[in-house]
């Protein structure tokens, strides 16, 4: 036996089961009839960006430490961008070779070279969100790659592309070219020799949901409305491939397709979070807060002038810098417009859910605040202040949740997360917050992507031993555990999940696991 696993980032599972239903995507139509369907528990439906790592390590964030490209740091003020060797759990890939498993890695998202893994793998050539730069192991196989196909067509990526909008027509046709590219060259990748694990990233869908979801649209919106023909396109091209690409397997072969979040609109308040802490009076600017603080100016020339510069201005320069330029400076500039002496908490890089650092004494070099019990109070007062905040624009609650880390991840590397997390309700766009204890903030969200991300995952697994028809509900760190099981393999010592039997399942994976 062995495992071929098609990860689709962003990869909608609502989309693909309604579009399957009503016979326009046949193919995935074929194998939710032949295999088990799964809806994944995941810890998206907290920190978006971070089922990636959970699929490769069978951990929760909180024993792996990765979520999104920039984080907090021990030791460090504010966020920085993650560095290889911030996983701190092995990934399945290498927890497999290092079990004699021949293994081929093709762009699966947020992860990077491992010099001790003993396989083949191509990193950030095609995914949408490099973390680290294309690289490959051998180094020589991007090369050869490269050489016999060319450039990967897409040709933009999301820090690169920054806060600027593709034209969806043209959007559409590279994403549909790279599609075809991707499962050419993951054919190419795996005659390259014999294996017992490939596992392959689609990076397509996830622009496809932040630029090709229609403008002011709900997640209840009627799919199959000629307003997402352009989304639909995007999948009736992985539908053709995938296909061509079952079609091709040999009976040995189990096929897992993965997604670790789904495409909603793209409705959220981060953008109004850190003004409003500011006005609780939980982070303080240089010039504000008291008579102390309006005397008081932002110590750095950066500071300086970006207060001194209109957001306009501001939001021009940053499309036309290097994008490791304009995030440095981004990060640089606002920690100088913040007090640390007298801010016990901030908010910290994202561009979905809300989340908040505590400026911890003994961990962030100017903390404040006491670790123990003024620690969890503090974490208590705040969650209590942003469960009171409200949409204007609906009159109801703005958050859907709040949740404290050390509740919701524990773990070895939690504090590589933030300490607080926010969801929010997306009935209404933001374009302000009120309070009841400080009054409302305003201002519209510099983001103009249409979707983001849902809190939607599946598995769908189909070939020998498996139980064809069958719908299910499991976990996404269930996966790693399950993969190296099929290969007789044992689970790395730090995977939280548990191998999942197909030949023995009922209903609710959850309950039925070996």
């Amino acid at each position: 036996m062995r495992i071929l696993i098609l990860g689709l980032d962003m990869g909608d599972g609502r989309l693909i089961r309604h579009w399957s239903g009503r016979g326009r995507l046949p193919n995935f139509a074929k194998l939710i009839k032949a295999g088990v369907w799964a809806e994944l528990q995941t810890p998206t439906r907290v920190l978006h960006t971070s089922g990636w790592p959970t699929f490769a390590t069978g951990a929760s964030p909180g024993a792996h430490g990765v979520y999104y490209p920039y984080q907090p740091k021990p030791g460090q003020q504010t966020a920085v961008h993650i560095e290889p060797d911030q996983y701190g759990v092995p990934t399945l890939w290498k927890v497999a070779a290092d079990q004699g498993a021949r293994c081929v890695v093709y762009d699966i998202p947020e992860t990077f070279p491992d010099t001790a893994f003993n396989g083949k793998a191509i990193y950030d050539w095609g995914t949408w969100a490099w973390y680290g730069t294309p690289a490959s192991q051998p180094a020589g196989l991007i090369v050869d790659l490269k050489k016999k196909f060319g450039p990967y067509p897409l040709g933009m990526e999301a820090k690169r592309l920054g806060l600027r909008i593709p034209e969806t027509e043209d959007l559409e046709r590279r994403l549909i070219e790279s599609i075809g590219y991707k499962f050419r060259t993951l054919d190419w990748l795996l005659a390259q020799g014999q294996w017992d694990l490939a596992a392959a990233g689609f990076g397509e869908p996830h622009p496809a949901g932040h630029y090709l979801w229609p403008a002011d649209t709900s997640a209840n919106a009627d799919t199959d409305d000629p307003e997402f023909a352009r989304l639909y396109n995007v999948y009736q091209a992985l539908d053709q491939e995938l296909g061509t690409l079952v079609g091709a397997l040999d009976g040995e072969t189990v096929l897992l397709i993965v997604s670790g979040d789904g495409v909603r609109a793209n409705r959220v308040a981060c953008h109004l979070l850190g003004p409003m802490l500011e006005k609780l009076g939980y982070t303080t600017g240089f010039g504000g807060g008291g008579d102390q603080a309006q005397s008081a100016k932002p110590k750095s020339l950066l500071g300086r002038a970006r207060r001194m510069m209109p957001s306009g201005a501001r939001r021009w320069v940053a499309d036309r810098l290097p994008w490791w330029l304009r995030d440095r400076l981004g990060s640089q500039a606002a920690a100088a417009e913040i007090d640390w002496s007298r801010t016990k908490a901030c908010t910290l890089p994202t561009d979905l859910e809300g989340c908040i650092r505590i400026n911890l004494r003994g961990r962030e070099p100017q903390g404040i605040v006491e670790p123990g019990a003024e620690y969890d109070n503090l974490c208590k007062s705040i969650a209590a202040d942003l469960r009171a905040l409200v949409n204007p624009a609906t009159g109801k609650s703005a958050v859907r949740e709040v949740w404290i880390r050390n509740q919701v991840f524990p773990g070895r590397r939690q504090e590589f997360l933030p300490d607080l997390v926010v969801s929010w309700e997306d009935e209404a766009p933001f374009d302000a917050l009120s309070s009841p204890r400080v009054g409302e903030i305003t201002g519209s969200n510099p983001d103009r992507r249409t979707g983001t991300h849902s809190p939607e995952a599946f598995l769908l697994a189909v070939g020998q031993g498996v139980r064809p028809g069958l719908q299910a509900s499991a976990r996404l760190v269930d996966i790693a555990p399950t993969v190296l099981g099929l290969l007789g393999l044992k689970p790395g010592k730090e995977m939280e999940g548990r191998s999942i039997d197909f030949a023995r399942i009922t209903a609710d994976l959850t309950a039925k696991t070996v």
